[in-house]
């Protein structure tokens, strides 16, 4: 994390170079790669020919053969043919390698981010994250796609124009010489300035990116506490530093086109100027003359050009670099390099375990706790808000690494093995449910994707959910929106239980799976929990004692470490922190059930 959020502050790349981080993803498509070189190098040959046609043409006129007159008009022709399908072709192959290459990226850094632990996200909105994904890309496109392309025609043509000049007319190709010094100057001095504007546009949009995710996301709690005005304001303010960074991107880079093209043809014309009068003196004729001023004119456009593309470059190696260090930042939780197979039991414990959020160094979530939930064994967390509960449950999904300690399933530490093989083996109702913008059926099958429509209902009915599905528009095929918003909080709830409930896994995880049912639904799926637990290692986080009393184990926890645990009726008869609890919640806490 810290890596990146250096990166994110430093200055653009001193070079054009950092591009070459594109190589990877060409090198599947050398194929493609190497038939849009043809076609590009075949574009450039054949417009380097078309002066010679246009020379022969110009000088035809003064010959009294007239086939030969036709034949240049013939070739003329035949080029120009030529000319046209390989440019068709080139932008064909072009454009489609860069569409395959920029899907190839996105498709790397989302999977790289998808699997990235919450302590990264912790760190950075997810927003710039998306901004990356997205407008970074999409800059990309356009440059692989085209502007390289581009960039190489016009390098080939400049090498190949510049030759053909020299070869031309010698003397003229010289003078044309002493110019370009004045030319490429301009390019390299603003070109610098050029990099860390773009690389300092392209923070600022994802920056823009980022809130204005984080306030359309809270849309409803923005506008409850009548926040708009301030939203509204703040991410003006965060556009308009982006607007001011990109008006002096441009200005900068259309000062280096007036100089660049001012220079490139302010000496052309001065050549030319001498060429005329080498002509009058007959040291050349008319037709070489036209030659060497469509190779001058095609030198000074590709250099032009080139001075054009140079800040598409610059803005994408400032957004590869955005790009490469999302794939190459370092997770703090990482698989081994030799995982150990999964262990045949689901035994979990907790041994001399502390721990403090990276984001909140100072403060202990757990200290020194030492935990052992027996197979089958369904143990609850009760205690304060802040007690450290849900961080048990975020530590058991290796969500985080432990300070001090380790934590155990079937007696090997979840350090080594692959997260995906132990999580395999858990299901999670988190205190938040996550709804996905799909239909309620597919938002249940998010458990296990294989389920039939059966086993998902059955899951549903488990979970107190198939009545309420069954009444809305579309039944099960509803479209529920995203996040879920036509949904109650506990309509939320009860099909994130039915999606735990078809996962089916021996680890059962709930971090107040039922805090916003009401009573009938709250029962039903308490009846429900307790039927799955059977046979499953069940931890269950709870503040509502009622769905806890029938635990094996309770265990009560305060500031971050284990202060008592017990059945309920043995930890109401020890008075304490849980007796208080119960009396807070239940009519008599001593005679609640």
């Amino acid at each position: 994390m810290a890596d990146i959020e250096k990166a994110a502050d430093r200055e653009g790349s001193k070079r054009i170079g950092s591009l070459t981080s594109l190589i990877p993803f060409f090198a599947p498509h050398q194929g493609m790669v190497l038939a849009a070189m043809a076609a590009l190098v075949l574009t450039a040959c054949v417009s380097l020919t078309l002066p010679l046609a246009v020379r022969r043409v110009v000088d035809g006129f003064q010959t009294s053969d007239a086939a030969l007159l036709d034949q240049y008009f013939g070739a003329a022709l035949v080029i120009a043919a030529l000319l046209a399908i390989g440019t068709g072709l080139r932008y064909y192959l072009v454009t489609r390698l860069g569409e395959r290459v920029v899907a190839d990226i996105r498709k790397a850094v989302f999977t790289r981010m998808i699997g990235m632990s919450p302590n990264f996200y912790d760190g950075i909105l997810t927003g710039e994250v998306l901004s990356r994904i997205t407008t970074d890309t999409t800059l990309l496109l356009s440059v692989v796609s085209s502007s390289v392309s581009v960039a190489l025609r016009n390098i080939l043509i400049f090498i190949g124009g510049m030759a053909l000049m020299l070869w031309t007319a010698p003397k003229l190709s010289m003078l044309v010489l002493l110019v370009v010094p004045a030319v490429i100057v301009p390019i390299i001095v603003l070109g610098r300035r050029l990099r860390k504007l773009s690389r300092e546009n392209q923070d600022w949009i994802a920056e823009s990116s980022g809130r204005a995710s984080e306030w359309l996301l809270s849309a409803q709690t923005v506008q409850a506490y009548t926040f708009e005005g301030e939203a509204t304001n703040r991410f003006d303010d965060v556009t308009e530093k982006s607007f001011a960074s990109a008006r002096t991107r441009i200005r900068v880079r259309a000062i280096m086109t007036v100089i660049v093209i001012l220079l490139t043809f302010s000496g052309i014309v001065g050549v030319l100027w001498i060429g005329a009068r080498d002509v009058r003196a007959d040291v050349m004729t008319m037709g070489e003359l036209i030659q060497f001023l469509i190779y001058a004119i095609m030198v000074a456009g590709s250099v032009a050009a080139l001075s054009e593309i140079w800040g598409e470059l610059q803005r994408a190696a400032g957004a590869t670099e955005r790009l490469v260090e999302l794939l190459e930042v370092e997770d703090d939780v990482r698989d081994p390099a030799q995982a150990q197979p999964l262990p045949a039991g689901e035994a979990v414990a907790f041994e001399g375990v502390t721990f403090r959020y990276p984001t909140r160094p100072e403060a202990l979530a757990l200290n020194n706790v030492t935990l052992d939930v027996a197979p089958g064994e369904t143990v609850a967390l009760v205690g304060p808000s802040g007690a450290g509960k849900s961080t048990i449950v975020q530590l058991l999904q290796r969500f985080y690494d432990p300070d001090e300690g380790r934590i155990t399933l079937g007696g090997v530490d979840l350090r080594d093995m692959d997260r995906a093989d132990f999580r395999s083996r858990m299901a999670l109702v988190p205190q938040d449910p996550v709804i996905f913008a799909a239909s309620a059926r597919d938002n249940i099958r998010f458990g296990a994707p294989d389920a039939t429509d059966d086993q998902i209902e059955a899951a549903a009915k488990a979970a107190a959910a198939h009545d309420f599905l069954t009444q809305l528009p579309d039944g099960y095929d509803t479209y529920v929106g995203e996040r879920g918003v036509m949904l109650s909080g506990g309509q939320k709830q009860r099909i994130a239980i039915a999606r735990a409930i078809l996962r089916d896994a021996p680890v059962l995880l709930l971090d107040e799976a039922t805090s916003a049912l009401d009573a009938e639904s709250e029962r039903a799926v308490q009846d429900a929990v307790e039927r799955l637990a059977k046979g499953r290692t069940t931890i269950i986080v709870a503040h509502r004692l009622a769905t806890v009393k029938q635990a094996d184990r309770i265990i009560v926890m305060q500031d971050g470490g284990i202060l008592a645990q017990g059945t309920h009726d043995e930890l109401v008869s020890q008075g304490g922190l849980y007796a208080r609890l119960a009396r807070l919640q239940f009519t008599d806490g001593l005679a609640a059930e």
